[in-house]
């Protein structure tokens, strides 16, 4: 039976996102003549911390941490979740801090979801996120269209996966991301990825969870992330956090 109800949930969650890719009106249009790419973290282990951090300042770049507060210093069987200490090292070396939820749940009622996102921002305000964070990343990557006036009042922009860049007419409630994820052989081959967005420019964002020497199946090795992000650098793109991309293209 649990079986059945994750294949049902993953159906609702395709058909809603599809449903807002193909209908939603409030869009606008992205130009650049600069390749742009973005790095971003959801749930936020430790280890993007201690390790996806630490590789995009040996860079002197920066990316967004998508942070649920329901979620801080949480122990779990492969990884352990950022402290609030951690939020706070990664908003004084300079990284955006994005909201999660709190609950980490699925956006499935816009009622509820007020009351969770003040509560998240309420922790991210506890660690010192100042004015409160501008950008929001749906929990598995699952929108919710009856969600959407809440979320626009709130924020900048909201993300969620998509597989592609983002070009053209781009609804910014719904940027498009690619996954950084396993096997690690499919991580490697994520360049290719960047060869696209400066041959014709765009947004780029990746998503990832953990940087760790033996990820989870939502991850990559140190040595594969480096090797995006100095390959991104290299090529010329311009690797901006989330807010920072927004301001470039004047949204």
């Amino acid at each position: 039976m649990r079986d059945v109800e994750v294949k049902i949930g993953a159906l609702i969650d395709r058909l809603a996102n599809r449903a807002i890719w193909r209908l939603a009106r409030a869009r606008r249009t992205l130009e650049t003549e600069l390749p742009l790419v973005s790095f971003t973290f959801d749930d936020v282990p430790d280890s993007a911390l201690h390790e996806g951090a630490a590789i995009l300042e040996r860079y002197d770049v920066r990316g967004t941490f998508y942070i649920a507060g329901g979620l801080a210093g949480r122990v779990e069987k492969d990884r352990t979740l950022i402290t609030p200490e951690g939020c706070a090292e990664l908003l004084g070396r300079g990284h955006e801090i994005g909201c999660h939820t709190f609950a980490h749940q699925r956006v499935r009622s816009a009622r509820r979801l007020a009351a969770d996102l003040d509560r998240n921002a309420e922790y991210l305000t506890s660690v010192g996120v100042a004015p409160p964070a501008r950008n929001f990343a749906f929990p598995y990557n699952a929108a919710w269209p009856l969600a959407r006036p809440e979320l626009r009042r709130r924020y900048r922009s909201c993300r969620a996966g998509g597989e592609t860049i983002n070009r053209g007419s781009v609804d910014p409630l719904m940027l498009k991301a690619v996954e950084i994820r396993q096997p690690e052989q499919h991580a490697q081959t994520l360049t290719r990825w960047i060869d696209e967005v400066v041959g014709e420019p765009g947004w780029l964002i990746f998503f990832t969870h953990d940087i760790a020497p033996r990820p989870t199946a939502y991850g990559c090795t140190p040595e594969t992330f480096d090797n995006l992000v100095r390959y991104a650098v290299e090529k010329g793109c311009r690797v901006l956090p989330v807010d920072q991309a927004l301001d470039r293209i004047n949204w």
